[in-house]
């Protein structure tokens, strides 16, 4: 069976079995080039991958016979969904895209059960992939929601008493700090190379903050920072892992920058 006949056939597989009758609204072959991969010689190139996209939607006949767009579950919709998700940033699974691509579409209402395939085409003669399907009500929650009052401020070597600063950082609402660096480390004219060194300085000086208060949880992943501000309000932040997944990151690593870029994505002060 060819890969066409096989996604024409039953991608849903048994979950669609005892479903009850549904319409389905496909994407197939569509085909975008993106930074995508976990190996070091994935980064900084871009490879092709091949979108197929099967969304099970509880009909209406109504909309259909009113030919009005505005009562069915678009097919831009699948794009849409394709779009946010590799503008939302950098991700190294093939399974971590596919998840986020599927939970958006579920989050329509029309949408009851969404099949994903994503395929690698440039990691040799063949095509590379993975294949999800999804139940509306499976889909995880949205983490783009925003905290509100929340504030990302700069600490630095001038804070005497730092379990006082803690004490009124937090008195405003949610946090999250920034440690700032000192200005003891290497120094190249590789302009890549610096730039990892300054932000692996930025996460030391994280760890420095964990190792003098416990209040001071170091977190990597927009995830963690989120869970940890909605539970105690007070994150530190390590940027690496957003800052080098990002499909639109700072142009400077400097500890104003990137409090001013991280404001930005989460919505803070």
């Amino acid at each position: 069976m060819d890969r066409d006949d096989s996604f024409r056939g039953a991608p849903f597989g048994d979950a669609r079995a005892s479903a009850m009758p549904r319409d389905r609204i496909t994407l197939r072959d569509h085909v975008r080039e993106v930074e995508i991969g976990a190996f070091q010689e994935e980064r900084g190139r871009r490879q092709r991958l091949r979108f197929d996209i099967a969304a099970e939607v509880t009909p209406d006949p109504g909309a259909a016979a009113s030919d009005d767009v505005d009562g069915i579950l678009s097919y831009d919709a699948l794009v849409d969904a394709i779009d946010a998700e590799l503008a939302a940033g950098r991700l190294n699974l093939l399974e971590a895209l596919a998840e986020r691509i599927a939970a958006r579409i579920l989050r329509h209402g029309r949408a009851a059960l969404v099949f994903v395939r994503i395929e690698k085409l440039d990691r040799g003669p063949h095509a590379l992939g993975v294949e999800i399907v999804r139940r509306s009500g499976t889909a995880g929650p949205d983490d783009g929601e925003r905290i509100d009052g929340l504030r990302v401020v700069v600490h630095d070597d001038a804070v005497a008493d730092l379990s006082a600063w803690l004490d009124d950082a937090t008195t405003h609402g949610p946090t999250v700090i920034l440690a700032a660096p000192g200005d003891a480390r290497p120094r190249t004219g590789i302009a890549q190379a610096q730039r990892r060194i300054d932000l692996l300085a930025t996460e030391i000086a994280a760890w420095r903050l964990a190792a003098q208060d416990p209040r001071c949880i170091v977190a990597d992943t927009r995830t963690e920072l989120v869970h940890l501000l909605r539970g105690a309000g007070l994150a530190v932040w390590a940027p690496s892992r957003l800052v080098l997944d990002a499909v639109d990151p700072p142009a400077a690593v400097d500890p104003r920058s990137l409090a001013a870029w991280l404001s930005d994505r989460l919505g803070a002060s």
